[in-house]
């Protein structure tokens, strides 16, 4: 998979459809030679185009500067005459900004790299991966940079991190280390990102590329409702299952850059890394910095291919939960049932209520500790408040599980009420600068959990919760984001590592919690999904995907959120009507269909039901059980946008061998003069015969279907359509 001619002074990294080339130059930069389909094996070393600047060869080498702005690098640096964004920018102890790169050596070895303290891709099942080192130094500094590059035998992805370390005498200070970049030709490309705000995450966004930089980052501390740690370049004429697409995408949880820069030589140079903003590591002699992952797809299939890409990786190589492969239990969540005003009563109420329908765990939102009965105070004093729980955590526990239900719980650990005993006792731990009122968002402050001390006040706290009766579930929140940056914890020279120690953190505390509990299920939150990453799976397998609920607004977020995400990592949920972010009403089987794409659950309460909704769970309910295989472990293919035709919405999970096939249709708007759709569905094996089937719609109307693959992709299926707006139909197709 991964290979060095000696001769050509060429590297070549092949996935099973594409290939990646890195070529040494006649100076010893590290240049980018190739990225795309997979191509001979021939000396492709001639796309750098190094021989059109000719003084490259010349004993006195007077055009550096028009070499280093024009060649393709592989982690381009600052300050020595390459004028486009760089990778990597260090200032010295004297404050000199310069850094070049030059190569020195290589290494090609069995499995993946290892990473302290960060999540990383792994070896899993039977699947091969080898991994690249290129070293390269700059002498005059006394930097050593080692890029890593990553590839699997089970998924076209490449996986790139760079490790920076020190041999200077005295301290230098990296100002910028991005994980990834690439440089190559513009083709007529547009740009994609996943933009959005709190409720509306994800949203698909696409551009031409234009001359200059365009980019997505966040400066929040977490990746963000508003951007996404992603970008795709694609073809013009890309769209679903045809045309080029490049896909990159950041194994991380906190500030971000992704960006594509377009130079005066119609050149495209896409990078991705942590945000350099307010971003400073100090590195002594003998220290090193490593970035996070990055991940790197290219698919001549369309925007599926690229996500079927992202989707083995992430599945099989960053996802450890012993959840992954197995069916997470149907819950309900009191928040938007209850919200505040509950009582252990009123809980078992609904828990009652929900077992009779099937319904497996009842999780018990915010509210239920210190004199929690708003979001104004008690964040941060994780004991039970028995005014509300009459006779302690584990007897509510011990009465839900008599029940035959599980039981889950909420904690927003990462966060401290000033009206909170915590705070009261702990002023100092509240992230804050000296002498200047900190930000206050929902009531609360965040917590410096770059201090020793606090990770561990917090964890036991938590962990004693946990110990004190059978808890198997936890939704970890985080519901403001962070600003005021300072910490008594760090020297001056050292603020701007503050931003990445908090990351570290989190995944450090964790870490710790999956490993005292492993049969935990751990579910992380942030208002909805403004920390939805890749970084995060690590920990936990499923990620609350929005706070919005509603079956319309879903389509997107949903849409946005599997264009890079497998299906089973989003937490999707039943709710009621006027729905409490919008105010939208759609009809309880379309609620339940959307959500069927997704960990499936219920955030309602079941005793205010009408009967003609309630009836409909227990069947809701037995789809998710018989489709939720294919919905973890199948091929996700999108089919329609409704964002892009403004009538309806559609897509499929289906089989590794192509034998069954489950498809969600959603009618969006309704008109008049309107003939059968005959939707297509991609991905299907042409030479088998399927039989097509409606599960929950009238026989008489929609009867039984056999018809070939081929057919099926090329001529399409009958959609008739259903009165009014927002209906919805599933369709089963078995082989």
């Amino acid at each position: 998979m991964i290979s060095f001619d000696e001769e050509k002074k060429l590297f070549r990294l092949d996935t099973a459809h594409s290939t990646y080339c890195i070529f040494i130059s006649d100076r010893a930069y590290v240049a980018h030679c190739y990225y795309g389909k997979k191509i001979a094996c021939d000396d492709v070393s001639y796309l750098t185009r190094q021989k059109e600047y000719g003084f490259s060869d010349s004993p006195v080498f007077r055009e550096k500067l028009g070499l280093l702005d024009f060649l393709p690098q592989e982690y381009p640096t600052d300050g020595v005459g390459d004028f486009r964004e760089s990778a990597l920018a260090i200032t010295d102890s004297n404050g000199n900004n310069a850094v070049e790169l030059k190569y020195k050596s290589y290494e090609i070895s069995g499995g993946t790299n290892k990473f302290s303290g960060l999540p990383c891709v792994f070896d899993s099942g039977n699947a091969k991966s080898q991994t690249l080192r290129i070293t390269m130094s700059d002498e005059v500094l006394g930097v050593t940079a080692e890029l890593y590059y990553t590839v699997f035998d089970d998924t076209d992805a490449i996986v790139r991190s760079a490790k920076i370390t020190s041999n200077a005498q005295n301290p230098v200070y990296i100002k910028k280390a991005f994980s990834a970049s690439f440089d190559m030709d513009n083709d007529s490309y547009d740009i994609i990102t996943l933009n959005g705000a709190w409720g509306r995450e994800r949203h698909l966004e696409r551009h031409p590329v234009h001359m200059g930089i365009q980019k997505t980052c966040s400066t929040r501390g977490v990746t963000s409702h508003q951007e996404h740690p992603f970008m795709a370049i694609v073809g013009h004429n890309t769209d679903w299952n045809s045309g080029n697409a490049y896909g990159i995408n950041l194994i991380y949880s906190g500030s971000f850059t992704a960006q594509v820069q377009r130079n005066q030589f119609d050149a495209l140079r896409t990078s991705i890394g942590i945000n350099p903003e307010n971003f400073s590591w100090k590195l002594c002699n003998g220290e090193s910095f490593e970035t996070p992952e990055a991940v790197l797809v290219f698919s001549e299939n369309g925007l599926n291919g690229m996500s079927h890409a992202f989707h083995d990786l992430y599945r099989n190589h960053i996802i450890r939960s012993p959840f992954k492969n197995k069916m997470r239990p149907v819950l309900i969540n009191n928040w938007e049932a209850t919200y505040f005003d509950f009582d252990a009563e009123k809980l078992l109420d609904i828990a009652r209520e929900a077992h009779k329908d099937g319904i497996e765990m009842l999780v018990m939102d915010d509210g239920w500790f210190g004199k929690r009965s708003f979001d104004d105070t008690s964040l941060g004093d994780w004991t039970v408040n028995e005014e509300k729980l009459k006779g302690g955590l584990k007897n509510l526990v011990d009465r839900v599980n008599a029940l035959g239900m599980k039981f889950g719980i909420w904690f927003e650990p990462e966060m401290v009420s000033p009206d909170s005993d915590l705070f009261r006792a702990h002023p100092d731990w509240a992230i804050q600068i000296k002498g200047r009122e900190p930000g206050m968002a929902r009531c609360q402050y965040v917590l410096d959990i770059t201090r020793k001390e606090v990770r561990d006040h917090i964890m036991d706290s938590i962990e004693a919760v946990l110990r004190s009766a059978n808890i198997e579930y936890v939704k970890w929140d985080m519901n403001r984001h962070i600003c005021d940056i300072g910490s008594v914890g760090l020297p001056a020279d050292q603020i701007g590592e503050f931003n990445h120690r908090y990351v570290l953190a989190i995944y450090s505390m964790q870490e710790k919690l999956i490993t005292d509990f492993p049969n935990l299920l751990l579910e992380n939150c942030s208002s909805g999904g403004a920390r939805f990453d890749p970084g995060m799976f690590y920990y936990s397998p499923q990620i609350w995907c929005s706070d919005d609920t509603d079956a319309f607004e879903r389509l997107a977020i949903q849409e946005g959120t599997a264009l890079v995400y497998p299906l089973s990592t989003m937490g999707a949920h039943v709710s009621v009507c006027p729905n409490h972010a919008c105010g939208r009403t759609t009809p309880f089987k379309t609620r339940g269909y959307v959500a069927l794409s997704g960990t499936f659950g219920y955030e309602l309460d079941i005793t205010k039901l009408s009967e003609e909704d309630r009836k409909m769970i227990p069947r809701q309910i037995e789809l998710y059980k018989k489709f939720s295989p294919l919905v973890r472990e199948g091929d996700y293919y999108k089919i329609a946008s409704a964002a892009e035709n403004n009538e309806y919405d559609a897509w499929a999970s289906i089989s590794r061998d192509k034998t069954h096939a489950f498809v969600t249709f959603v009618q969006i708007f309704n008109h008049p003069n309107y003939k059968t759709r005959m939707m297509k569905i991609p991905g299907l094996d042409e030479n088998r015969t399927y039989t097509i089937s409606w599960p929950d719609e009238d026989k008489e109307k929609y009867p039984t279907l056999k018809l070939s693959g081929s057919t099926i992709m090329n001529a399409g299926i009958p959609i008739h359509r259903d009165w009014g707006d927002f209906q919805a139909q599933l369709i089963y197709l078995e082989a």
